[in-house]
This record gives structure tokens, sequence and C-alpha cells, in this order.
């Protein structure tokens, strides 16, 4: 098909479908940010001890491993648009049943239905992208996924800080004798409208109808994306990568001349679990309380936070700019690099630590080079396996196993996110930072490697070329 400079293509369409489709990246950092302003009124209401509190928090994580999973699968069945639907209607209603839950077990309940959500939301939205971009320009407008990710964590920080301040805190009234975290809850029923309100407003995937044998509703969609002559030839294209005899299915993951997994469903879950297995997630979820532990005030601890998240968002940028330029694979061997050596320092450094009153202190220098090595660890994350993953994800796997190969690959990434996340509270304390950052050192060289070997670039590549 002709590329982005085919006067034919419909850019203010496509801009406005990614618009959309991001929202559901917005929604998905969105429902990760919020709960960390409303923990204290979570153990107050509650009454809830630390292990509980910790089962509360994390049960998001859970329900994103099956979200994904599903999604996946339902996508090849529902069409991309209308699991996307769904997952805005459960991001309403676990919203609003967090914010009027009267127990832990229904607060638990509502974290794992809005995981869901948010599972499905982490891979249809870049994989939906992916179906209805020009391979021109598809791992720019994919990585604004990233972005809006980032950008979600922020406007949960944010709305959560307003509404604690108007209250003076999260667990004093605000409105309707009330107290401020469940409206921090309720506030994500806007955005979650939002996405819900404007996923009407676009079309299904052109190869999902494809798939579905709906070959005049593919030719309209992609008539008005690309233009008639384009249309006809990709729609014979979409057509020719699909199986003949069946739609998509699991079993399609499966090769059939040797009864495995085909290799590039490895390659996806390798992707997805490495993405995590670097620890990104601690400096997410355990930021403050991470600083704090090596000697940096809660006041300074929080300041490097918001640093962290501008430094992502300006190295997103970075990468938006370079993935069709220099393509995917490249971005991850930098990125895998320069995490490995980031990590490697801030190893050495928790190493020289002193352990007082079980906090780990450093010396001001050390202290110094643990966080410049964070924030570089940080940069190189997000111009490389932060939105790099999610683009090639949603555009590597063949027409066939898309679906598929989706959920088998979201819900490695969502598993191995919860159990870094799950896991570093226990290993910091009885095994120690410095053997905790060794172990995602580790993964981080092993990443280097598994680039080298098993990645293969797309960039430019139309998705009926994708081979498994």
């Amino acid at each position: 098909m002709s590329d982005h400079r085919d006067a034919s293509i419909n850019l203010p369409l496509i801009a406005a479908i990614v618009g959309v489709a991001t929202i559901g990246g917005f929604m998905f950092g969105y429902d990760s940010g919020v709960i960390n302003g409303t923990q204290e009124g979570l153990k107050s209401t509650f009454n809830l001890s630390e292990a509980w509190l910790g089962i509360t928090v994390s049960a998001l994580l859970p329900g994103c491993a099956v979200g994904a999973f599903v999604a996946g699968r339902s996508a090849d069945r529902f069409g991309r648009r209308r699991v996307m639907l769904a997952a805005a209607m459960l991001f309403i209603l676990s919203a609003l049943a967090s914010g009027a839950a009267a127990s832990a077990v229904m607060m638990i309940v509502a974290r794992f239905a809005a995981g869901v959500g948010v599972g499905a939301a982490s891979v249809l939205s870049p994989a939906y992208i992916s179906e209805v971009t020009p391979a021109s320009m598809r791992g720019r407008l994919s990585s604004v996924q990233q972005i809006m990710i980032i950008a979600g964590l922020t406007g949960a920080f944010l709305g959560n800080y307003f509404l604690a301040h108007v209250a003076g805190r999260s667990t004093e009234v605000l409105w309707l004798g009330l107290a401020a975290w469940r409206w921090m809850f309720w506030m994500q029923v806007i955005p979650a409208s939002i996405f819900l309100l404007t996923l009407l407003l676009i079309p299904e995937s052109p190869r999902y109808l494809v798939a579905r044998g709906r070959q005049e509703e593919a030719l309209g969609v992609l008539t008005r994306l690309f233009g008639g002559a384009a249309a006809a030839t990709k729609a014979l294209e979409i057509r020719g990568s699909l199986a003949a005899d069946h739609i998509p299915r699991l079993s399609d993951l499966i090769d059939r001349s040797t009864g495995r997994w085909r290799r590039i469903v490895w390659v996806g879950i390798g992707l997805a679990t490495f993405q995590q297995l670097v620890g990104i997630n601690v400096v997410f979820y355990y930021g403050a309380v991470l600083w704090q532990a090596v000697g940096f005030s809660e006041a300074d601890s929080l300041k490097i936070n918001i640093l962290s998240g501008t430094l992502s968002i300006a190295a997103c940028l970075l990468a938006i700019f370079l993935i069709d330029r220099i393509g995917r694979k490249p971005l991850l061997m930098i990125g895998s690099i320069g995490m490995a050596a980031t990590l490697a320092t801030l190893t050495i450094a928790f190493a020289t630590g002193n352990l007082s009153g079980g906090t780990l202190h450093l010396a001001p220098n050390v202290g110094r080079i643990a966080l410049v090595s964070a924030n570089l660890y940080v940069i190189f994350f997000n111009l490389s396996w932060g939105p790099v993953m999610w683009v090639m994800l949603g555009e590597m796997f063949p027409n066939q196993i898309r679906g598929s190969g989706l959920a088998v690959s979201g819900a490695a990434q969502w598993s191995a996110n919860f159990l870094i996340s799950v896991s570093f509270p226990v290993l910091a304390k009885y095994i120690g930072l410095p053997v905790t950052y060794g172990f995602y050192t580790a993964c981080a060289f092993i990443s280097i490697i598994f680039v080298m070997k098993m990645v293969h670039e797309t960039r430019g590549r139309e998705l009926e070329d994708m081979i498994g």
C-alpha cells in the first residue's frame, strides 16, 4: 500500500482514531495511579493491616492479567471496538463501586474489575492503532500510548492532590458528607465516560471485519482511511493473510508442523516479561518509599517522583521521533544496554550503604550518584522498552494470530508486573536492595542477548507481511 505521502490517506480521521484509542492508555495509567492517594483512607475506614492493604492495592494486577488474556481472545470474536467499549464500561462501574465500597472485600472486587478493564485497554489500544494506521507512521502513532499512560498516572496524582488539598486530608469529608478518598475513585468516571462516548464515533478495525467475512464493511472503513484504490488492494492482502478454512482461534498459536508454540509467540512473551523484570514498576509504585529508604526526606522523594515523570514523558517524545526512523530493534538495544549500566550502578551504590534502624543510608556523594543513575534508568526505559514493547505487540503478530498472541503476551506482561510489584517490599526488607537490584540488573543484561537473538525488525512492514 502507498505510504503516508499518498494524498488519499485520511490523516484527520486516523489522528482522531488514535486520539480516542489512546484514552484507553490514559485510563490504564489513571487506574494504576489513583490507589496511591487513597491508602490512608482505606486503612482507617476498613481497619486494614499492612498485609490486607497490600492485597487491596495489588488486586488490580491479577485483574489486568485476566483482562489482557480475555480481551485478546474476545477481540477476535466480538471486535476490537466492542471489547474496548466493554473495558470503558468496566472503568466506570469499577470506579463507582470503589468509591462506594462498604468493605475491604467489595474494594478488592472493584479493583480486580478495574484491572480487567486496564488489561483489556493495555493490549487492544496499541493493536487497534496498528490496524488502522499506515506502516510508515505506525510506530510513532502507537507510541503515543506510552505518553498517555504516563499522563494518566500524572492525572491521578494531580486529582488526588487537589481533592486531598480541598478536604484538608484524604480521610476528611469533602462533598455530600463523604471522605475525599472516595471522590478520588469517582473522579475516574469523567475520563472513562469520555472514552466510552468517543469510542462510539470511530470505526471497527478493518482487519477484524475481513476476518469475520464482513467484506463490504471492511472495504468501507479502508476507503475512509486510505482512499478507494488502496482500499481494494489492502482488502485483498488482508484476506490473503488469513486462514481460508476458519476464523482466528487460540490454537493458531501452535505450529502444526512441530506441534509447539510458534517462535513469534515466545518472542512476544519475552518482550512482555522482560519489560517488567528490569524492575520499572518499583520506580512507579514504590518510588517515594524507595528514596526514603536511601535517606531522602518524604518531600524530596515526592519531588524525585515528579522529576521521574517529567523525564519519562521527554524520553517517550524522543522515542516517537526515532521509532520510525531508526527502528524498533535499535531502540530496544539502546534501552537494554543503558538500563543494564544504570541498574548496575544503583546496585553498587546500594551495596556501599549502611543499615541503621532498618533503613539504608548512603553517603551524600553516593546518594547523588544513585539519584542520577535512577533517573537515567527511567530515561532509557521510556526511550525504549516502555513504548516499543507495546508497539511491537500490537504489530508483530500475523493477522491470523494477533488477538491470540496479544492474549498470551498481555497476560504474561501483567503477571510479571504483579510478581515484581508484590515481591519488592519483601525482597528489599529481607534480602536487601543490592541483591534485589542485582536481579533487575541481570535481567537487563539478559534482555540484550534476547533482543540480539530473538527480535526481528518490524519498521515499515505491512501487517500482512508479518510472519510467525
